[in-house]
């Protein structure tokens, strides 16, 4: 397994044969972006590999659709040029691709993708944000677990119940607006230790947590929250090698 981190939730996966992108941004910094409901956060960071450095890509694995920082315009220009994209039902039938319930299992390659439980919010959010998706993916003996954009709630404690995790690949930066107050659209460090606590990972490889403004926790936030040594950063740019 080589994973790279390209920049906010935008990880590069390849499994074997298989080469599978999460959550496609690849805009340029400095845009702001409305987000709905008077929400709109800023781009701080471009993409640490390019487009045309992607090379060959079997799938693409999209979390949600409606907000830029899963899904800008330059990557929603990549699209047309995968084989396969998998998502929500509800994205699917806006972008006329695969979309799935959770649960719900398909395959690229040698690579079988279940969608689990994810939500981008409080509970009384839902409908205002819309709904959001994360994925289990077995290959060659092997369950890698990509949270997608969620708040710890009971379904993604779920996932414990039906999978044994190998590598847990979580979306963090604790994302909060004004107009919300304290209310949280995706997990803090803490919460992914109370999430990891229950999963029990082999490794915890963090993603989601620099790059656009409404990120209101960081790497040392995120690292202080959890035991020395227990997360597998990523370096933006580097392809890592796991075993």
């Amino acid at each position: 397994m080589i994973l790279t981190h390209i920049g906010g939730p935008t990880t590069l996966l390849e499994l074997g044969e298989t080469r599978l992108l999460v959550d496609p941004t690849f805009d340029a910094p400095g845009r702001r972006y409305a987000f709905g409901w008077g929400t709109s956060s800023r781009k701080t960071a471009g993409p640490a590999v390019p487009v045309p450095a992607l090379g060959r890509l079997d799938g693409v694995l999209l979390t949600h659709d409606q907000h830029a920082d899963n899904l800008d315009d330059a990557g929603r220009a990549l699209l047309s040029t995968v084989p396969v994209v998998v998502t929500t039902p509800a994205g699917a039938r806006r972008l006329d691709c695969t979309g799935l319930a959770p649960w719900q299992t398909t395959t690229i390659g040698d690579v079988e993708i279940t969608a689990t439980p994810s939500r981008h919010g409080p509970a009384w959010s839902v409908p205002i944000v819309g709904p959001t998706t994360g994925f289990a993916l077995r290959a060659a003996g092997s369950t890698i677990w990509i949270s997608g954009d969620t708040v710890l709630f009971p379904g993604v404690l779920e996932v414990a119940s039906r999978f044994t995790i190998d590598t847990a690949i979580l979306h963090l930066g604790k994302v909060q607006f004004g107009l919300t107050g304290p209310a949280r659209f995706t997990m803090t460090g803490r919460d992914a230790v109370a999430l990891t606590d229950r999963i029990r990972p082999r490794r915890i490889v963090p993603v989601h947590y620099e790059g656009w403004s409404h990120f209101h926790e960081g790497r040392a936030e995120i690292d202080a929250a959890f035991p020395p040594g227990a997360l597998t950063w990523l370096t933006p740019g580097v392809p890592a090698d796991l075993p």
